[in-house]
Parts: structure tokens; C-alpha cells; sequence
């Protein structure tokens, strides 16, 4: 399946904004093309041993060194024109360290750096874990779009999702690919599909059963993650040891786990209908009462938590640039811009 598109990163994580996949080849490899004409221009005009200049940086952006070191506050990992970079998360609209490291999605926890690289033209993509120096410690080849990327708050958790047909959840008619990695153990679950799994009580297998969207729990074992099948989208709970997936609840996408641990952020579809888009709700995992938080444009974005009284999330404006928001989890406020010019956003707490 596919997570729906995402606007906070839709376009550079996965979600496609509406596109074909077919659409979506065809532009890659036109695109493909184009820079490398652009690339021979380049060189044939370009001075002999003179360095190409530095293009314009948007404001708030400064060139970093190659890793994202850490500060004595919190940090806010995000990316930065696909770029991954930083900034402290008590001045999110100052001055970006942006180093040289491209993602379409990334994840940041207690020093371990996920990120999800470019898909190819034929769907081929990379999962790169990194340390803050930016020094890849694992890489793993896989199939399919970059959609969703989470790292437990241990930094030892690693889970993904990808399309790998379709790009839309609000067509109904998507797949996904969800996997995890134990950094530790180095043991991995390149689907989550494969776990047993008990809907609605009893135990289940359907061919058209798809997982995304996985947050983890302090144990850095249990997870949450959405669990689609026969047109319910469900709340699960995982157990990665156990090798299992139980549904909790339905109509819910995208989980992400407050850090207290007795909430979840998510999206859910307006009025049922995922064409309709994606209102931002919180849901209270002891009573199962769901509060609609203020933000009522439609997110199509797996949420963090900036605390536990506030979540962030991504919005692709009109022109396609990247916005990460915050609002309220108890639905009180109104949305206020944390970070212009970014997306897939994180939270590392030095000391994690």
C-alpha cells in the first residue's frame, strides 16, 4: 500500500502527489535526460579550473560541515531541499546546518540517523543508518518508493515503508512494503506483512493486507503501525520478538506514539473517504476517544510529537515547497509554522 500522498514530503518521500507510477517513471526518466544535457553544457562552457558558484541559499540556511553533530538542547532533524539538516528546536526558524547528505525521507533518534535514499527510475531504492558524523554504518538495498521512516527513541529501532505499486492511499488501490531492523541484533523483518495477525479478535490472512506507518514503544519492541485489509484501515499493535500484529481500532493511519505513551497521533480520513483528504486527530489508547485537533487543512503526513502536548507535521504548499506546522494534541489552538522550507521531521534529545 501507500501511505497517502504526503504533503509534507509527498513529492520527495513517496506520496507521488496524485501521480501515476507510470507517470511518475516517465517523469524520472525525462528528468534524467534533461540534467544530463544540462551536464555536458556545464562542462563544454564552463572556464577551465574555475570552480562552478554556489547557487543562492534561502534564508536561515548555512553550509554545515559532514555530520550533524550534537548540541546541548534538542535538535530538530529535518530535511532541507532533500538535504539533511538541523537546528536547535528552541530557535526552529534560525540559522540550518545542512550537510551534504540527500534523502527522501530521514529519521533521527539518540544518534542514530536513518535515511531513505532516491528512489531509481525502476523503483530501487537504498535504507542508509548513519551515526551524527554522518558515517554510514549499514546499508540495505530494497524495492519500492520512500513513503514513511521512524527510529525508536533509543535509536536502536529501525522501521520503513514503501510503495511498492500504486502512490496513493486515497485511490484505494496501492501496496506497501513495511520492514524493521534491529541495529543492535542486526536482525530484520523486510515485511511486516508476513507477521501473524489477529483482526478484529480473530486470526487473520488475506492477500490484500498491508502495513505502513510504524511508531515505536520505549521497549524499543512493541509498535504501533496502521493495518489495511477487505477496505478497513485498523490501529495495530506490533510485537517485533513475537513476530505479531493485533488490531486495536479502526479508521486510523499513520500512528505516532506520544512520548508519554498513552496517545497517538494520526490521520484520518474526512468522512471515511481518503479522496476527501486527512484530518489530524489524536487518539487516547486507554478510552479510544479520538480528538480532532485544530489543524483542518488535510495532512497527508505521519506526525511527531514536539513534547507531549504538541505535534509537527509537514504541508506541501501550493507550489510544492515544503512547510513543517505544529498545533496542539487536545484540540485547543490554532497551527503555527515551526520550520519554513523543510520537511520529514524528527526530534533527537542529546542524552537519549
Amino acid at each position: 500500500m501507500s501511505e497517502p500522498s504526503e504533503p509534507q514530503g509527498a513529492g520527495a518521500a513517496g506520496g507521488g502527489g496524485g501521480l501515476s507510477l507510470r507517470s511518475r517513471l516517465s517523469i524520472a526518466s525525462a528528468v534524467a535526460v534533461l540534467l544530463a544535457a544540462v551536464a555536458i553544457v556545464s562542462i563544454v562552457l564552463a572556464p577551465s579550473g574555475t570552480p562552478a558558484a554556489a547557487g543562492p541559499r534561502s534564508p536561515g540556511r548555512e553550509a554545515g560541515g559532514p555530520g550533524l553533530t550534537r548540541a546541548d538542547g534538542p535538535q530538530l532533524r529535518m530535511l532541507d531541499n532533500g538535504m539533511l539538516a538541523a537546528v536547535p528546536l528552541g530557535d526552529p526558524g534560525g540559522p540550518r546546518t545542512v550537510t551534504s547528505q540527500r534523502c527522501d525521507r530521514a529519521y533521527a533518534a539518540a544518534g542514530t540517523v536513518a535515511c531513505l535514499r532516491p528512489a531509481s527510475a525502476l523503483g530501487a531504492t537504498r535504507l542508509s543508518v548513519l551515526d551524527d558524523g554522518m558515517r554510514e554504518l549499514r546499508s540495505i538495498e530494497l524495492t519500492g518508493f520512500p513513503n514513511r521512516l521512524r527510529v525508536s527513541d533509543s535509536g536502536r529501532m529501525i522501521a520503513w515503508t514503501l510503495f511498492v505499486s500504486g502512490d496513493s492511499y486515497a485511490g484505494g488501490e496501492f501496496s506497501t512494503r513495511a520492514g524493521i531492523l534491529d541495529t543492535r541484533t542486526g536482525r530484520l523483518a523486510t515485511s511486516v506483512e508476513e507477521f501473524a495477525a489477529v483482526v478484529d479478535g480473530r486470526p487473520y490472512r488475506a492477500a490484500d493486507l498491508n502495513v505502513w506507518g510504524v511508531t515505536f514503544t520505549r521497549d524499543d519492541n512493541r509498535f504501533y503501525a496502521t493495518v489495511a485489509t477487505a477496505g478497513h484501515r485498523y490501529l495495530a499493535e506490533g510485537d517485533f520478538a513475537a513476530r505479531t500484529l493485533r488490531t486495536l481500532a479502526d479508521g486510523v493511519e499513520c500512528p505516532s506514539l506520544s512520548p508519554d505513551g498513552t496517545r497517538v497521533a494520526f490521520k484520518s480520513a474526512v468522512g471515511g473517504d481518503p479522496a476527501r483528504g486527512w484530518r489530524l486527530s489524536v487518539l487516547d489508547l486507554a478510552s479510544k476517544r479520538v480528538t480532532a485537533t485544530g489543524e483542518t487543512r488535510s495532512v497527508d503526513d505521519q506526525a511527531i510529537w514536539l513534547d507531549d502536548r504538541t505535534v509537527a507535521y509537514g504541508l506541501q504548499r501550493s507550489d510544492g515547497v515544503n512547510d513543517v506546522w505544529a498545533v496542539p494534541a487536545d484540540g485547543t489552538g490554532t497551527p503555527r509554522l515551526l520550520v519554513p522550507g523543510a520537511n520529514s521531521p524528527s526530534i533527537d534529545l542529546p542524552g537519549a
